[in-house]
């Protein structure tokens, strides 16, 4: 059996950095099946002047150049949010084995909240799921760079 290890720390760093740069702090790891990273990043909207560069896309494209294939069976995610809805589109697309977030987000999350892309008929792939990781330090670290912008 294999010893749980949560890539939690390595997604608030990556978290940290996008807040260094401006951008609302969410970090995202993938780990392939042994355990090992491949891919993290931080979001870079503003820097990209792109909607869709939220850490989770930027992860999932990465991990798959890395791997050199479209879907990631087998590979986890770690993100300091729960996922947007076009995040979780996609890490169903890339049918990502299990997903761990951290903070909730009732406003504009697509997991446990609104359009909970994963409990839709339509939805290909379903991952394991499991919120809550480092779900204080997540928020702490959201509250405080928009307490900074108000």
């Amino acid at each position: 059996m294999t010893r749980f290890i949560s890539h939690m720390p390595l997604a608030l760093d990556q978290a940290r950095a996008a807040a260094l740069r401006g951008e609302v702090p969410v970090g995202a790891v993938i780990t392939d099946p042994q355990g090992r990273v491949v891919a993290a990043e931080g979001n870079r909207t503003r820097e990209r002047a792109d909607p869709t560069a939220h850490a989770e896309i930027l992860a999932i494209r990465a991990a798959c150049a890395a791997m050199g294939s479209e879907r990631l069976p087998g590979h986890d995610l770690w993100v300091t949010l729960e996922p947007c809805p076009m995040c979780a589109a996609a890490i169903s697309a890339a049918r990502i084995t299990r997903l761990y977030y951290g903070a909730a987000d009732p406003r504009m999350g697509g997991v446990a909240h609104g359009a909970q892309v994963f409990r839709h008929a339509q939805c290909h792939h379903r991952p394991d799921v499991y919120d809550g990781l480092s779900a204080p330090q997540s928020r702490a670290l959201l509250q405080a760079f928009f307490a900074a912008r108000r």
